[in-house]
């Protein structure tokens, strides 16, 4: 019987907003494998005792990335991690987005912000301000130009936070098309959604926010699963890939860019596509050995 943990976050006493963990836990069981929820940052679990540990919802990890990012290296070392540490390290920081432009996939422009630097702001567009490292809009925001000096000073508590910023047109095709979320299990296609906008105007970069606002499913044309494809051929170890989520926006030319590349802990939607479940599982137990 192999053994599987499925990674998530401690959520104390509120209940774990995974949808998807309890699906997946019991269609693994079902399927003869002996699956657990862990807590990535529990001290007393054993990594070692795992043929496969699959990070799920890790959604704290964004506060703190780099012992996030240390534990994926110790469990990588004591059994398989999926994904893999060295994409989990790629990953959490949005500065990827950069090695993404230069292997020719179209990105969302993107300029960075570091403690010290000097911030060029827009003063001819709607822009977004948000973290390198970031999870569910955490600290991000849409402002106008004459917004200027509430920008600058989201950049002074990012700062203050030891975070660097990353600074975005507002990509006003989102407000059309939407996002597009195409989902990807074992190098195949699994399902694709859509949400509408996330951010709204006036909307502080501290207040909550609703993630995943009006999610469908969605059918992705022949350009979207183009570039989708693209940018994960350009992923450090991608071959190595057991999941991945490619967001997906309409750019200034009505073309698909990449928003966001998920490799760490992406939502998978299974809710919203429960056929896709007996895929997932299939593909978890393979990468377990089973």
């Amino acid at each position: 019987m192999r053994r599987i943990a499925l990674a998530t976050y401690d959520p104390g006493t509120e209940p774990n907003q995974d949808r998807d963990l309890p699906v997946l836990l019991g269609a693994l069981t079902d399927a003869g494998a002996e699956a657990v929820a862990v807590h990535w940052d529990d001290p007393g679990v054993d990594w070692g005792g795992f043929d496969l540990v699959v990070i799920r919802s890790t959604w704290d990890y964004s506060w703190r990335a780099e012992e996030f990012v240390a534990w994926a290296e110790r469990a990588g070392k004591a059994t398989r991690l999926a994904n893999p540490a060295a994409v989990v390290r790629w990953n959490t920081d949005k500065r990827y987005l950069g090695d993404l432009a230069a292997a020719g996939v179209p990105v969302v422009p993107t300029r960075y912000v570091a403690q010290g630097e000097k911030a060029e702001l827009p003063d001819d567009h709607e822009f977004v301000v948000k973290p390198t490292s970031g999870a569910g809009a955490r600290y991000a925001a849409r402002y106008t130009p004459g917004e200027r000096e509430a920008a600058l000073r989201q950049l002074d508590r990012m700062h203050a936070e030891g975070l660097t910023a990353m600074v975005q047109p507002y990509v006003r095709g989102i407000d059309v098309g939407g996002e597009r979320a195409l989902q990807f299990f074992g190098g195949r296609l699994l399902h694709a959604s859509r949400k509408r906008a996330v951010l709204s105007p006036g909307t502080a970069y501290d207040a909550a926010k609703v993630a995943h606002p009006d999610l469908a499913p969605w059918t992705p044309t022949p350009a979207e699963l183009d570039v989708a494809g693209r940018a994960l051929a350009a992923v450090p170890d991608g071959p190595e890939l057991l999941y991945a989520r490619v967001d997906l926006v309409d750019g200034e030319d009505g073309t698909p860019h990449v928003m966001e590349l998920e490799l760490v802990e992406p939502n998978l939607f299974l809710f919203l596509h429960p056929a896709s479940t007996a895929t997932a599982t299939s593909a978890i137990l393979k990468a377990s050995g089973a």
